[in-house]
């Protein structure tokens, strides 16, 4: 019998793409898989509908897209400008009823093909409810990493067993012992969500607590990468199985657009291995005083660039960062003239491209974990520069468990939502990352580059034929078959 299983991604193109390599992967290794992959909109989509509409005209056969219907905008609007754990719980409660029509009119219209269950993104994971209703087990894929989740799970269980309130940590210089983490995590290095309230910390223990119940977590990692979290993991039976799938890529370098082509060409002129690119994500933005003195490190350390900047919305607006239309508002005067023969500042990065071009040579991040997936892949070493969500462990775990990346600074935090002030970080901090990595004589460089570049193998092994994660998915789908057919 033919087992088809329901998709529900976070609204977002980050977990998106994930969502849709990762279908590709499965309906690719067995051909009795089907999968509908539900996509909820926000009516802040617009910006990246291009992205999206290539993304998914390239689905597969037996890979479907449903687009649920939008809510009222205002209505739609006013739940998303409230605080972030709330909004985010409310949407996906909102969408319920949507996914209950497409699974009632999927029931009466398959004869031959079995729903088989779903698999929920972790902020999806109400959608379980759903699931439960009609009888179908409900799977997760997690995408960012094990050592986050296994965070999750941990704090998760000092709520729950030992009464802890997390939000108490906030501000703190305590460090936590982490069960996935060899060593202490600092509370400054948890997301903002956890700390707060009004974050939504309780929609967070919320999570943990629903992906405990799943039959089984798929997470875009691989083994050789977190081999002390996914053991951790895989020991503890109040975890359910285990599955590192990853890297889950988008590798599509898009180079035909007529920006990436000159993109491509200014670094087709850059010697090997020395131009820095600084890119920090869809939503990765700074003020003007932020901005300059990123650029004052940069025309310091007179080490080449590639700068991708976006501009802020409007302060109390939730919107898409856009393209600046005069950055001589934000920039140094004369940056962009003294800088002409080593640097480019530009808008929009066709990351996985430049990451893979022979002329780049390191990379300042905001350590979202498909970019240092997409690094790590590339062989291209990491200064972290984390400023929301998870990116604080991740940044962690790259510096001071791996030893895959050096810092700028682990515990910037950007407010989103309010007017609050973050500390600036200086030219001076910036430029001693920047050396840090960039520079032949630093041992400290030397000893990461060559991890990277064997992590870097590792990581494409690990996709390939009898490698670790490509024997995880044959087992996903053999825990998955199991479940269709049992009664």
């Amino acid at each position: 019998m033919r087992a088809e299983l329901v998709f529900i991604p976070s609204p977002g193109m980050g977990h998106l793409v994930s969502t849709v390599e990762m279908a590709k992967q499965l309906i690719g290794r067995d051909h009795r898989l089907s999968i509908t992959v539900l996509i909820m909109k926000t009516p802040f989509d617009s910006k990246s509908k291009e992205s999206q509409s290539l993304l998914l005209a390239a689905a597969e056969e037996r890979l479907k897209f449903v687009h649920l219907p939008q809510e009222d905008e205002p209505a739609l609007k006013e739940v998303l400008s409230k605080n972030p754990g709330n909004s985010m719980s409310e949407f996906v409660n909102m969408n319920k009823q949507h996914v209950r029509d497409h699974v009632k009119k999927t029931m009466i219209s398959t004869e031959s093909t079995r729903l088989a269950g779903f698999v929920v993104d972790l902020f999806c994971a109400p959608m379980m409810d759903v699931a439960a209703e009609f009888g179908l087990p409900s799977y997760a894929f997690f995408t960012s990493s094990c050592a986050f989740l296994g965070l999750m799970f941990h704090l998760e269980t000092l709520n729950r067993d030992h009464n802890q309130d997390v939000t108490e940590l906030k501000d703190s210089d305590a460090e936590l012992e982490v069960p996935v983490f060899v060593n202490p995590v600092p509370a400054k290095a948890l997301p903002s969500m956890v700390l707060s309230e009004e974050e939504g910390s309780t929609f967070f223990l919320e999570i943990s607590k629903r992906l405990r119940e799943t039959k089984g977590i798929m997470v875009n990692t691989f083994e050789e990468l977190e081999s002390y979290a996914i053991k951790c993991l895989a020991e503890d039976d109040k975890v359910p199985p285990i599955y590192p799938v990853g890297p889950v890529l988008h590798l599509v370098k898009d180079e035909n657009k007529e920006e990436v082509m000159q993109i491509m060409k200014w670094l087709d002129d850059q010697p090997p291995s020395s131009v820095l690119f600084l890119c920090f994500g869809s939503l990765g933005t700074f003020e003007a005083d932020q901005m300059r003195e990123i650029a004052q490190a940069l025309e310091q350390s007179g080490h080449r660039f590639l700068w991708s900047v976006r501009q802020p919305p409007p302060k109390g607006k939730i919107a898409m960062p856009d393209e600046y239309q005069d950055l001589s508002e934000v920039l140094p005067e004369g940056f962009l003239e003294r800088t002409t023969e080593i640097g480019k500042v530009i808008g929009w990065a066709p990351q996985v491209a430049v990451l893979s071009h022979k002329a780049v040579g390191g990379f300042v991040s905001h350590c979202g974990w498909n970019s240092t997936l997409e690094s790590l892949h590339c062989g291209v070493p990491m200064v972290t520069w984390p400023i929301y969500a998870e990116q604080h462990i991740n940044a962690f775990q790259l510096v001071r468990e791996l030893r895959l990346a050096v810092e700028i600074k682990l515990d910037y935090v950007k407010d989103f939502r309010t007017t609050n002030k973050v500390n600036l970080v200086t030219a001076n901090v910036i430029e001693h990352g920047i050396r840090k990595l960039m520079e032949n004589e630093d041992k400290i460089k030397e000893g990461i580059k060559q991890k990277v570049k064997e992590i870097s193998e590792k990581s494409k092994t690990a996709v390939e034929e009898g490698g670790s994660s490509y024997n995880y998915i044959e087992r996903f789908i053999k825990l998955l078959m199991i479940n269709v057919h049992s009664p």
